[in-house]
C-alpha cells in the first residue's frame, strides 16, 4: 500500500512524477477547499513536501495525526517549525550541497551587474543611446572588499568566485572560523568596511530584518547589499528608503519578503537589480534537488537513514 503525501507547494513535473508513482500525493496549495481535503485525508497523511519558499503552517500539523516527515524541495527550513516537529518526532530533510554552485553563481552575477551596470547598459545600447555617446564608467571589483554574512557552504562558495575577481573577503557569523578570511564580531562593523555586503545566512525568526536601517546606514553611500539567501534578512522598507536616499549605492536582490510580490518602490528604483528567486533555477540543480527530496521519502519509509537530515 502506498504512503500518503500532502503538496504544500506548487513542484515541477520532473518532481511530481516521481512522487505520485511512488505514493499517494494531495494537492493541498492548489485545493480550493482545503478543510474539506483535510477532513477526507488529513487522518491518513504520512508525509509532507514542500518547497524552500513555501510555509508549514502550525495550524495544520496538529491535523495530520500521523505526519511523521516533512521533505522541503530547497536548502532553507525557516519555515518549518523544527522545534514542534521534534517535540512530536517528525523527521525534516532538505536539499542542501546541491544548489550551493548555482546560488553563488547567482550572488557572483549580482555583484558584477551592481558594479557594471550592466543591466542598465543593456538598455542604454537597446536604446540606441549609444550612438549619442559612450556608456558612463562604472566600478571594478579588483580590491574592493566583500562582507559575507553567514559563512556556511553557500557563503564560501560565494567567496572563493569573488576572490577571483580579485576581491578582499571579510565575513560575520555567529563563529570565527579557521579561514585566512577577516572575521568580524558586529555585523554594524563589517558594513562598514564593506564595499559589497552580501547576505548568505539562514532566515527565520532570528535574523528577521537583521539588514536594518543602521546596518545600511554603516554601509554607506559607496556601498552595495547583495541578497540571495532570504527575503525576510532584510527589512525591505528600509532598504527601499536607503535606496531612494542614496544612503547605499544600490543592491541585487534575488529574494524578497513577499515573494512574488515586489514592492512598486522598489521595482522603481534605478539602482537596484532585481531577479525572481531563480538562485538555484537551472535544470541540473532543480533535478538533483527533487532526486534528494525522492529518495530522502524512499529512504525514510524503507527504514534506512535519511540522506539529507534536518531533524
Amino acid at each position: 500500500m502506498k504512503n500518503e503525501l500532502l503538496i504544500l507547494a506548487p513542484l515541477p513535473d520532473f518532481l511530481l512524477e516521481p512522487l505520485r508513482a511512488a505514493h499517494v500525493c494531495h494537492d493541498y496549495f492548489h485545493a480550493e477547499d482545503k478543510a474539506a481535503l483535510l477532513a477526507n485525508v488529513g487522518a491518513r497523511i504520512r508525509g509532507i513536501v514542500m518547497s524552500g519558499g513555501s510555509v508549514s503552517p502550525m495550524a495544520l500539523l496538529p491535523k495530520l495525526p500521523k505526519l511523521e516527515i516533512i521533505s522541503m524541495f530547497g536548502v532553507g527550513y525557516d519555515n518549518v517549525p523544527v522545534d514542534w516537529c521534534r517535540a512530536h518526532n517528525v523527521r525534516v530533510t532538505n536539499t542542501p550541497d546541491v544548489l550551493t554552485e548555482d546560488v553563488a553563481d547567482a550572488a557572483s552575477a549580482l555583484v558584477l551587474m551592481t558594479s557594471r551596470r550592466l543591466i542598465a547598459a543593456n538598455r542604454f545600447l537597446h536604446a540606441g543611446t549609444w550612438t549619442q555617446g559612450p556608456f558612463p564608467l562604472s566600478h571594478a571589483l579588483r580590491g574592493k572588499l566583500a562582507g559575507i554574512l553567514g559563512l556556511g557552504r553557500i557563503g564560501k562558495a560565494i567567496a572563493q568566485r569573488l576572490e577571483a575577481h580579485g576581491m578582499r573577503i571579510a565575513y560575520h557569523g555567529r563563529t570565527r572560523q579557521e579561514l585566512n578570511w577577516e572575521f568580524f564580531e558586529s555585523l554594524i562593523e563589517l558594513a562598514r568596511a564593506a564595499d559589497f555586503l552580501i547576505v548568505a545566512c539562514p532566515g527565520g525568526e532570528k535574523t528577521k530584518h537583521l539588514i536594518n536601517a543602521a546596518v545600511l546606514e554603516a554601509l554607506g553611500s559607496e556601498g552595495t547589499l547583495i541578497n540571495i539567501a532570504r527575503g525576510s534578512v532584510v527589512d525591505e522598507a528600509a532598504l527601499i528608503a536607503a535606496l531612494q536616499r542614496g544612503t547605499i549605492r544600490g543592491a541585487g536582490l534575488d529574494v524578497f519578503e513577499n515573494e512574488p510580490q515586489v514592492p512598486e518602490a522598489l521595482m522603481q528604483c534605478g539602482n537596484a537589480v532585481l531577479l525572481p528567486h531563480l538562485g538555484s533555477g537551472t535544470h541540473e540543480t532543480r533535478r538533483e534537488m527533487a532526486r534528494l527530496v525522492v529518495e530522502n521519502l524512499a529512504a525514510y519509509f524503507s527504514g534506512k537513514a535519511l540522506l539529507t537530515p534536518v531533524c
